[in-house]
């Protein structure tokens, strides 16, 4: 009985677990399928917009480039189009449509997606668009993703990244979340395609170590190269400056890789607070900072054309000598200037190529005592509001053109022992043309594919190199004095000397030396004097003392000829290709320089009476001749040896081609399209650190001229752009340059202003750009994010006008123009008052 009691109860027992089961099991399938379809509800809309998404934001794109109306090719050579991994990611949604229908399967992939909403909290610091990106992931990993209610108008799977946060890790982002909810597959053929680009930029940073300390930043030149590559394969668009404190820039499209216009447009989207609030202690900063600029102009005797280590009156009168044209030297303040120097009145826009060669406007250069004492030498002239340039000089008053082609034809052909001729714009590319004067010679060989470096110092003839620099001619301002040239040893394919003034002769020909040390050997001297036609007795006594020191010299007279229709005469000389003569000198004067004396050493180097003996080794710079021209622009110098480590450090050859291909690209993609200048406005233009010469390589095709200057803490590749058929000089940025004011169109400066606010005064530099930069005139800057903002303050506060700023993984770009504003306070400069 007690059995079968008990029996009866878990029989009870039983059915009553049963029904509880059953109810259990209903309710659960309830609550799965509200899970179900309130899991349905949330991912449905996502597939349904997922193709449309795509079409909306690509439409967003559109008006985004219409309205601003630009035409952008960005910082390297990406095409317009998506990159394969951002039409990847597109493609990978509907792989999400199935496992959204899974109900339970897909909650776990969902949860963690929620994590990364909280790294805000963890960096507040972060740029406001970094965080857009981070509001920008949804759960389902959909997509059509929306910000606070408005479709975002960047790329979703392009993620956009910040200039202050690493593009990769941005990228590895937006790869995971894709990955969780497409699959496996895809994730794994991203990850596959970044290594490459992260292994790369991982063994240029080695490469990099080992680089010269003076240049420690040069390899950020080539940072591009390794971003365009990050760009195309992962579609990051990147903006860390893109609020420009007044104005919201919008982030530049993810295909795109170079720059584009600041805009004031919006991205549609509303800030949140924390980026808000941030922008407002960026401008409130900004704004203290600016208030720290005081400008003011300079009160200088020289006014409008001030040249601070050229103008130390107080350095002048206290020489003991100005025998050797000391006076004419430069002596540098031990304080740059930090004011602005005055624009003369009635100031105007320059003329533009080629008509500047002709004509300029008299109020830019308000002198016309060079038009009284050389006029009847067509030198210049006025000519109502207009200074005309008739194109003549001291010895050719017939026209340069027909002075130059005279020398080409008066220069040996053939002669034995193979001697070759001048050969204008062919063997010879780069001279120096001394004693100038409003420089016509060096204008006119333009038409011959040649450029000439012209210099003559200061106020010998007023202003001549101000009127050379207005017409668009390269020149500066320079005397041979105590000093060597700032130019390297054997670059200059000829030397050019037209009643140059210049005394060859006296004290053992130490000036003439100084030209045989900058001449190529094999090279020609023209000397265009008095000496070498007339014979009144000065001239006969001076053509004698030339003759035994060319002699001396082993310098082989190949030609003397007269040009009948300006009535001078010619001489051209060639320096040896050997050292045979120099040893079979019966006497040793002048003699050779000791071989510890470097050739290249030029920077504030004195000169001396001797000279360098020429190099006899196959690959020894000097030994051969470059290339004709055109073809030594991009051939590599036969003596950059693959066991020498570049500046970037590649192996030398491989620098050279990387920087070549990077300036191409930059200069292509960006700076010739991206960022609004007008190149029909650009004549004069200056590289302030250059390296290979690429930048002004990259320009070949343009009617602009490009002053490269090596700095002379940086090592020293000054010659290899000479090797190029381009020109360039030795410069210390914590001076002034030998030029007047208002000299240049462009200046362009990569990586100089973190490297000189090491040891110089920022804000001088600053005043010095501002000295030599003619009014609407261009400045561009690549360097650190922190130089980029500390130089867009300084524009800001003298009233230029910012174009363009940006930056990406801690490295900006900006783009200034200067104004016509000038301070109304004035500063009086003690040492430059007479």
């Amino acid at each position: 009985m007690a059995l079968g009691k008990y029996s009866r109860v878990d029989n009870r027992r039983h059915n009553s677990s049963y029904c509880s089961t059953v109810t259990i099991v209903v309710f659960v399938g309830l609550c799965l399928v509200g899970v179900w379809m309130m899991t349905s509800s949330s991912v449905v809309p996502g597939q349904n917009v997922d193709v449309p998404a795509q079409e909306n934001k690509n439409e967003v794109k559109q008006q985004v480039t219409e309205s601003n109306e630009i035409n952008t090719k960005q910082f390297e050579d990406n095409p317009g189009d998506l990159p394969e991994d951002a039409i990847k990611g597109d493609n990978s949604m509907p792989e999400e449509k199935p496992d959204a229908t899974k109900g339970e399967n897909s909650m776990p992939e969902e949860k963690p997606e929620e994590k990364p909403d909280e790294k805000p909290e963890e960096k507040p610091v972060e740029k406001t668009e970094e965080k857009s990106n981070e509001e920008t992931k949804s759960d389902d990993g959909s997509d059509a993703e929306t910000q606070n209610g408005v479709n975002n108008t960047e790329d979703v799977d392009a993620k956009t990244n910040d200039g202050e946060t690493n593009t990769e890790d941005g990228g590895t982002k937006a790869d995971d979340s894709e990955g969780n909810a497409a699959g496996q597959g895809d994730s794994e053929e991203n990850s596959t395609e970044k290594k490459p680009d992260t292994d790369e930029t991982e063994t240029k940073s080695d490469e990099n170590a080992g680089e010269d300390k003076d240049r420690e930043t040069g390899n950020d030149q080539l940072d591009d190269k390794v971003d365009q590559k990050d760009d195309k394969e992962s579609d990051k668009s990147s903006d860390g400056q893109a609020n420009n404190q007044n104005s919201g820039e919008l982030l530049p499209s993810g295909a795109q890789s170079e720059l584009s216009n600041e805009t004031s447009t919006q991205s549609g989207s509303w800030s949140t607070q924390a980026a808000e609030s941030k922008n407002e202690k960026e401008t409130q900063q900004s704004s203290n900072q600016q208030k720290g600029y005081n400008w003011k102009l300079c009160n200088v005797t020289a006014g409008p054309d001030f040249i601070p280590c050229l103008d130390n009156l107080q350095a002048i009168r206290s020489l003991r000598s100005t025998k050797h044209y000391e006076h004419r030297e430069r002596h540098c303040p031990e304080e740059p200037p930090t004011c602005l120097v005055l624009l003369p009145e009635g100031y105007k826009r320059p003329i533009e190529w080629p008509t500047s060669r002709e004509k300029i406007w008299y109020h830019n250069v308000p002198h016309t005592q060079l038009a009284q004492y050389k006029g009847h030498q067509n030198w210049v002239k006025v000519t109502g509001e207009f200074l005309t340039f008739p194109g003549g000089g001291t010895q050719f008053q017939h026209g340069a053109l027909h002075y130059i082609d005279f020398l080409n034809e008066s220069s040996p052909k053939v002669m034995v022992e193979s001697v070759p001729g001048i050969a204008w714009g062919k063997r010879t590319r780069v001279i120096l043309d001394v004693g100038c004067g409003v420089a016509s010679f060096g204008g006119y060989l333009f038409d011959r594919d040649v450029l000439a470096m012209s210099f003559a110092p200061k106020d010998e003839h007023e202003a001549q190199i101000q009127f050379a620099l207005e017409r668009g001619i390269p020149a500066i301002s320079a005397v041979m004095g105590t000093k060597r040239l700032p130019y390297p040893g054997r670059v200059f394919d000829a030397v050019h000397c037209a009643r140059c003034r210049v005394p060859w002769h006296i004290e053992g020909g130490k000036l003439l030396l100084e030209l045989n040390r900058v001449l190529r050997p094999g090279g020609f001297f023209v000397w265009s004097a008095t000496p070498v036609y007339q014979k009144l007795a000065e001239d006969v006594e001076i053509w004698q003392a030339m003759t035994e020191l060319t002699k001396a010299m082993c310098w082989e007279l190949v030609s003397i000829n007269k040009d009948k229709l300006n009535g001078v005469g010619v001489a051209t000389y060639r320096k040896p290709t050997s050292n045979d003569c120099y040893e079979k000198r019966s006497k040793q004067e002048p003699p050779l320089c000791e071989a510890s004396d470097d050739p290249n050493a030029a920077w504030n180097v004195p000169l001396q009476a001797c000279m360098h003996k020429v190099p006899v080794d196959s690959l020894e710079r000097g030994s051969q001749w470059p290339e004709q021209w055109p073809t030594r622009l991009d051939k590599t110098p036969y003596w950059m040896l693959s066991s020498q480590v570049g500046v970037y450090g590649k192996p030398a050859p491989e620098d050279f081609t990387a920087d070549y291909e990077h300036w191409k690209r930059v200069v292509s993609n960006s700076y010739l399209n991206g960022i609004g200048l007008n190149w029909s406005s650009v004549r004069n233009a200056m590289d302030m650190r250059s390296v290979y010469g690429g930048f002004a390589a990259a320009l070949k095709d343009l009617n602009v001229w490009v002053m490269n200057v090596v700095t002379a803490d940086s090592p020293d590749t000054l010659p290899i752009i000479y090797e190029r058929g381009l020109f360039g000089i030795y410069h210390d940025w914590c001076e002034s340059f030998n030029t007047y004011p208002r000299s240049y169109d462009l200046l362009h400066a990569d990586h100089l202003f973190s490297k000189v606010k090491k040891r110089c005064n920022l804000a001088a530099v600053f005043a010095e750009v501002d000295r030599i930069l003619r009014p609407e005139g261009k400045l561009i800057v690549r360097d650190k994010v922190e130089i980029i903002n500390e130089l867009e303050n300084m524009a800001r506060s003298m009233q230029w006008k910012v174009s363009m700023t940006y930056s990406k993984d801690k490295e900006g770009l900006l783009c200034v123009q200067k104004s016509m504003w000038r301070p109304k306070e004035s500063e009086t400069i003690t040492y430059a008052i007479a």
